[in-house]
């Protein structure tokens, strides 16, 4: 039995996303039968006590505090970007021009020329993109019915993202709601996954009409952004994202509507997917609920959590390297999704309807 390769890893970044990529890197051998041996070399944030608990906790064999250090190191294969909005252009770009393996969060960049400028510097080199919620049993199942043809033509495309910590008054202050380290508020941070399934179940937005608003005082970015869509193809929709959804944790979801059939989805019980078959008699047509797994983690029925899309997304990635395939999501498709999200905001702004600027 040969000896498994080993690629050595640094993670930017000591925040929740860090946590949520420590437990794949960790987990994701013991479930995907890669040929590599992930070594946690080294973590890198700029709290330093924090810095000493994460990684003792997580298993990060050295800390450090000035990610510029970290890109001329010869014993790092993979750079992975857990941090602020603002700093995913300029770590990516030094990480790529160093020759690393470069893996980032979304939404990519806060602007579409830093995000172009990103993906035209790993053009080619392996590179990914955590939108993690590709990797959900049931979105991964719609793909396939759509695949399949189950679903037939599209005619409605619902996505709507929707959390209500944003009108929580005891939650302590966060670089997500500064336009400085985040770049947009709602836009950004979750309508951009919304934006992401869209593209990868629905394929690509022609043009959007959008409005946004901001319901806490003194408040710099959108607490809220709701989107009319026209898809290139054919098929009509809406994108919605807010942070004021009192009685939502979490609720990403989707709709659509087709010819042959229909689906609907919500992560805040991310192990169903409703499913109506159009070709039914009309006597027996209507929503079924399925129990929808992924088998590479448990027995059938047996149900996953978030957690698992980390790994899932990880354990593809390191196939398709292997294999010298393309990972999808790469900086390409979030490159596409910061061009829809410029549309947005554009048409919010000049309150008009915006082609996607595909270029």
């Amino acid at each position: 039995m040969s000896a498994k390769q080993r690629l050595r890893v640094a993670l930017i970044g000591q925040g929740s996303m860090g946590r949520a990529h420590s437990n794949a890197f960790h987990q994701v051998n013991h479930f995907f039968d890669t040929p590599y041996d992930l070594d946690l070399a080294l973590i890198c944030g700029r709290n330093p006590e924090n810095l000493q608990r994460m990684a003792a906790r997580w298993g990060w064999r050295e800390t450090a505090t000035d990610w510029r250090a970290v890109m001329d190191r010869l014993d790092i294969d993979i750079v992975n970007i857990a941090l602020p909005n603002y700093l995913h252009s300029e770590v990516a770009l030094a990480a790529a021009g160093a020759g690393k393996i470069v893996l980032c969060e979304k939404p990519l960049a806060t602007s579409v020329d830093d995000a172009r400028r990103m993906a035209q510097a790993v053009r080619g080199k392996p590179n990914m993109v955590w939108f993690n919620y590709r990797r959900v049993p049931s979105v991964a199942f719609t793909r396939r019915l759509i695949d399949q043809n189950r679903i037939g033509a599209p005619f409605h495309y619902r996505g709507f993202y929707c959390q209500e910590w944003g009108n929580d008054p005891s939650r302590p202050p966060s670089w997500k709601t500064d336009p400085a380290q985040a770049g947009s508020g709602v836009l950004g941070d979750i309508l951009s996954h919304a934006v992401d399934l869209a593209l990868y179940l629905n394929g690509p937005i022609a043009e959007v009409s959008a409005m946004q608003h901001t319901f806490a005082a003194n408040r710099q970015v959108d607490d809220a952004t709701l989107v009319l869509v026209r898809f290139a193809n054919g098929s009509v929709g809406t994108l919605e994202a807010t942070r004021f959804a009192t009685g939502f944790k979490n609720r990403n979801a989707f709709e659509l509507h087709g010819a042959r059939g229909a689906v609907r989805f919500n992560l805040e019980d991310m192990n169903r997917l409703e499913f109506a078959d159009a070709t039914d008699d009309r006597e027996l047509q209507g929503f079924r609920n399925l129990l929808v797994n992924d088998n590479r983690f448990w027995k059938p029925g047996h149900i996953v959590g978030y957690e698992h899309t980390f790994i899932a997304a990880l354990g593809e990635f390191l196939e398709a390297l292997h294999a010298g395939l393309r990972f999808r999501p790469d900086f390409d498709d979030a490159l596409q999704v910061e061009q829809v999200l410029a549309a947005v905001q554009h048409s919010s702004n000049s309150k008009a309807w915006k082609a996607v600027q595909l270029k």
